[in-house]
């Protein structure tokens, strides 16, 4: 609780701007579960430059992982040489490891505002009626279906779990260690599982699995646009991958070179030689 006030006079300017934002959008559009689906959508649009600095930074360091596996492998009983490789190899290549969580540090008071930004508005939506919300269905099922965006609505929350799931699941790009892959497979079941116990536990308003529910369908259609460009999947994918394979074939002559022999063809090996060729183009 303390904590909380601690940081209420934080979050109470952005709450009270995204309040107003959703005023506007609902002045235009006067149906508050189509302006909440509106809001997320230009959420997702005013923090694309973030999400696309994300999935840059998360292609660039995939596409190191090789060498980064090779390095520790090498120096796997030398941590502090270890540490001192994997920055030559971060600079080399001009991979920030930290690029990635920058504009995840920016985006989560965004979505705590969103939160309460609705949920203190949850008076407003009362009267208010979205699709089956609010029908005379929902009064016969009124255990199961909402009669109000103000109310919980069942449906609503197993859509947003199964929406969830290909938020979580397809959140990172698909990994090639099997360690990572399964702890990803485990994430996209647990991180559902949580969120539907929540939900029946706190009975959140339906006004919330919409604007969710909506950003969740955004996030996933705009992480498969970032994968594909910047070669994460698709198409591109081998290309991207080509570089991190060739440097693996020529990483034992870079290390003979760094125990003190001397590489092939003048101590310039050909991972040198392409990598010159790529930057050259």
């Amino acid at each position: 609780m303390l904590a909380a006030n601690l940081f209420t006079p934080l979050f109470d300017p952005l709450v009270h701007a995204l309040s107003l934002v959703l005023t506007a959008v609902h002045s235009v559009i006067p149906n508050y579960g189509v302006a909440l689906i509106v809001l997320a959508l230009l959420v997702r649009v005013v923090l694309w430059p973030l999400t696309n600095m994300q999935f840059k930074s998360m292609a660039e360091m995939q596409k190191v992982q090789p060498l980064v596996k090779q390095l520790q492998a090498k120096y796997k009983n030398d941590q502090q040489q270890l540490n001192q490789k994997m920055m030559e190899l971060y600079k080399e290549h001009k991979v920030n490891p930290l690029a990635g969580c920058v504009p995840m540090l920016i985006q989560f008071p965004i979505l705590i505002g969103l939160y309460w930004a609705i949920q203190e508005r949850i008076g407003d939506f009362k009267n208010e009626h979205f699709l089956w919300i609010g029908s005379p269905l929902s009064e016969h099922f009124h255990q199961f279906l909402a009669t109000s965006l103000a109310v919980p609505d069942v449906a609503l929350l197993a859509l947003y779990v199964v929406s969830m799931y290909f938020t979580v699941r397809y959140g990172s790009p698909p990994s090639t260690d099997p360690q990572q892959a399964q702890t990803q497979k485990i994430m996209a079941i647990a991180s559902p599982a949580m969120i539907a116990i929540f939900g029946f536990k706190y009975r959140w308003a339906s006004a919330l699995y919409i604007y969710w529910l909506a950003m969740n369908v955004f996030t996933v259609g705009q992480q498969l646009l970032m994968y594909r460009k910047h070669g994460l999947i698709g198409a591109n994918a081998a290309a991207a991958a080509a570089l991190p394979a060739t440097i693996e074939q020529a990483a034992p002559k870079g290390a003979k070179a760094a125990d003190g022999g001397a590489p092939a063809n003048g101590g310039k090996s050909r991972y040198n030689r392409r990598s010159r060729k790529r930057a050259g183009r």
